[in-house]
């Protein structure tokens, strides 16, 4: 069957409801694409939901394989009432991911001088480019130096790094002997690192002594202290060392350097120029390792044959890969982006890739433009988030440039909308580069909505179509489907190989999250809307989550950290839409008695929620409640706060509130500079 039934005919782009118009990529621009046009686009999808044995077999004879599996392509249950909730993929098959996107490279597919990665720090005067052959290197050197440090297979790696090479090192290491990594975002608190530990219950630590972004030094090395010490206090510490990579930016800047106060940890960097072994992939075990990694996002735990089947898969159809295609994703490795498509999806594929440290704005606001040129980036992935902070400034930066290189326009994070992305196409594509908006989560591993770039008929704001083997279907609230144009729940029939496999020791968490509220199916926890033409338009989280800049907070977390200020009694969070951000925090404060509201208070409880989560979770808005909308078992109305933070007066049915009155109270105390 037909994922959509979307009308091919041409449609020339006009001012007036531009999510009503298709945009078609310029002629000529894929000649020799993957998947050429929508036919074949078809044809490839019906063969993943019908034959998917064979399908997904087709794909694992790209990789090595130590063991073939012992039984069926894929097994599944997505049903609660029927047992166990589980995914099983290639079952038996044993290989080494770091083997297939490594090795295999360098020595069956002759790769070794071509380039990797340019890696581009935080000010422009820091780049090096780093060939198949160096990669590989270094990934042995620093697996051979966690081994020596006692690391072995099955031992969790907490990674608190920012985007400097050595990250790539560590993560490849890890996965080159048998360890787990879990990286942590080189932006998070003292506390955030803490709990990210003991949640995986970490062996080692590897951070750096510091990193500067923008011009803003920041002590990684004393936020990774502060965040062990934390784990001590709790009496849930586990990790035996911590080791500090020296930043490339302080190897020679000795004043800087000092100010980091790196103190009495082992340092990586004088451990490798030291421990110059080679682990040999002759030598190299190459055993399927359980679990490749953990994401801190509720856990969420992937395996390495799925997971390398699909983002190895996704990056070649999606952004339409070849071999001479420079590829820049501009997300952090600490999310799940740069996972699939700044390490594994790209290595696997033997891409080149960019690898910045920096900021969109530093040291100048064209220098996403400047590398752009400076590389000949082909393909280019970033988020809405990043595209409304550099609409700003308007077409000025990026007419410096030469851009002729793009062929591919990529967006990630959040779905963007209609402004967004016609400005996309049109100033930074010059009109004649596809925009693929991705829709996908760190639990389904790669992307599972998302248009092709010579295949897919475009709509500004839409994910379009499902990815080979995805099967999505969209759930009223009482589970049952809606056929043609509708609107509600987002759910996936089955699995496919990338789809997360559990929650790290927490079978129920994954169960009650995942599953439990429409069995049979996987609920993605996001609301969206299907067209006339069969297309997917994601309409925002269902659940208590923010989409802030690209980064997917908790509300919970963030009231929690509130009310641990000894003046508030009670806070909720809600989204508020935001110009650049996409979503902002929208903070609703109930204090205690005799307690003032003032502007020291509301800083006092911005610097709270920075010091707990980090920078990305300040608040925008801070509003004093004295009372909050409560149904008469005391369920909290988000609805109702959203709609107050947006000043939407009509609010539809109260008539469940147990006091109707303090929403009008909430009106008269609303933030002012709040639209």
């Amino acid at each position: 069957m037909s994922p959509v039934s979307v009308s091919t005919n041409r449609v020339v782009p006009g001012p007036q409801e531009p999510e009503e118009k298709t945009y078609h990529p310029s002629d000529g621009l894929f000649t020799d694409a993957h998947v050429p046009d929508f036919d074949a686009y078809l044809a490839l999808y019906k063969k993943s939901t019908e034959e998917p044995e064979e399908f997904w077999a087709d794909v694992a004879q790209e990789f090595y394989w130590k063991k073939p599996p012992s039984g069926p392509m894929l097994q599944y249950n997505f049903d609660v009432n029927k047992g166990n909730i589980y995914i099983k993929f290639m079952e038996g098959a044993k290989t080494n991911i770091c083997y297939n996107i490594l090795d295999r490279n360098v020595h069956e597919r002759n790769l070794g001088e071509k380039v990797a990665y340019y890696w581009e720090g935080n000010s422009p005067d820091h780049h090096q480019n780093i060939t198949y052959n160096q990669l590989l290197r270094n990934v042995c050197r620093c697996a051979n130096a966690l081994k020596l440090l006692g690391v072995k297979k099955g031992d969790r790696v907490a990674i608190y790094l920012p985007m400097i090479p050595e990250l790539v090192y560590t993560m490849l290491a890890c996965a080159r002997i048998g360890a787990v990594h879990s990286i942590v975002f080189a932006g998070f608190s003292s506390e955030s690192l803490c709990e990210r530990i003991m949640d995986a219950q970490c062996n080692i630590l590897v951070t750096a002594d510091g990193v500067y972004r923008g011009d803003k030094l920041i002590n990684l090395k004393k936020i990774a202290s502060e965040a062990l010490e934390r784990c001590k206090e709790s009496m849930a510490s586990c990790v035996q060392k911590c080791v500090v990579v020296k930043h490339h930016a302080f190897r020679t800047n000795t004043d800087a350097s000092n100010k980091l106060q790196v103190g009495q940890t082992v340092k990586l960097y004088g451990l490798l120029t030291v421990y110059d072994g080679f682990l040999a992939g002759k030598n190299l075990n190459r055993a399927n390792v359980k679990f490749s990694y953990i994401q801190h996002l509720n856990g969420v735990l992937h395996t390495v044959t799925g997971y390398m089947l699909y983002t190895s898969l996704t990056f070649k159809y999606v952004f339409d890969y070849h071999h001479d295609d420079v590829y820049w994703c501009t997300a952090d490795i600490g999310w799940i982006t740069g996972h699939s498509y700044i390490t594994y999806g790209p290595l696997a594929n033997g891409a080149t890739s960019v690898l910045f440290e920096g900021v969109p704005v530093y040291p100048h606001v064209g220098r996403l433009w400047e590398i752009i040129e400076k590389y000949g980036v082909s393909k280019f992935y970033t988020a809405p988030t990043a595209i409304r902070l550099l609409m700003k400034y308007g077409r000025e930066p990026l007419q410096r440039y030469d851009l002729s290189s793009l062929c591919v326009l990529g967006t990630v994070g959040e779905p963007i909308n209609p402004e967004a992305w016609l400005w996309y196409y049109d100033v930074v594509g010059q009109q004649r580069c596809p925009v693929i908006d991705t829709f996908w989560q760190t639990e389904t591993g790669g992307h599972v909505l998302t248009p092709l770039p010579a295949a897919t008929p475009l709509k500004p704001g839409s994910a379009t179509c499902p990815f080979f083997g995805v099967q999505p279907a969209i759930l009223n609230e009482h589970g049952e489907e809606l056929e043609g144009e509708a609107e509600g729940y987002l759910v996936f029939r089955k699995p496919w190989p990338g789809i997360m496999r559990g929650v790290y020791g927490n079978q129920e968490r994954f169960e009650s999250t995942y599953f439990r509220k429409f069995p049979g199916f996987y609920v993605t926890g996001d609301g969206c809307r299907r067209d006339q033409d069969g297309y997917y338009w994601i309409t925002g989280r269902i659940d208590d989550m923010l989409n802030v800049s690209g980064h997917l907070l908790s509300t919970a977390e963030v009231e929690a950290a509130l009310t641990e200020h000894p003046s508030v009694a009670e806070a909720a969070v809600v989204s508020q839409p935001h110009a650049v951000k996409g979503e902002c925090l929208y903070c609703f404060v109930t204090l205690k008695d005799h307690k003032e509201f003032n502007r020291t208070l509301m800083e006092e409880l911005k610097r709270k929620v920075r010091e707990k989560i980090g920078p990305i979770a300040t608040p925008d808005f801070i509003q004093n409640a004295p009372g909050l909308p409560k149904t008469r078992s005391g369920k909290i109305m988000r609805r109702v706060l959203r709609q107050i933070a947006r000043n939407e007066k009509d609010l539809g049915d109260l008539s469940t509130l147990a006091d109707p009155k303090v929403v009008e109270v909430l009106f008269s105390q609303r933030c002012e500079a709040a639209a």
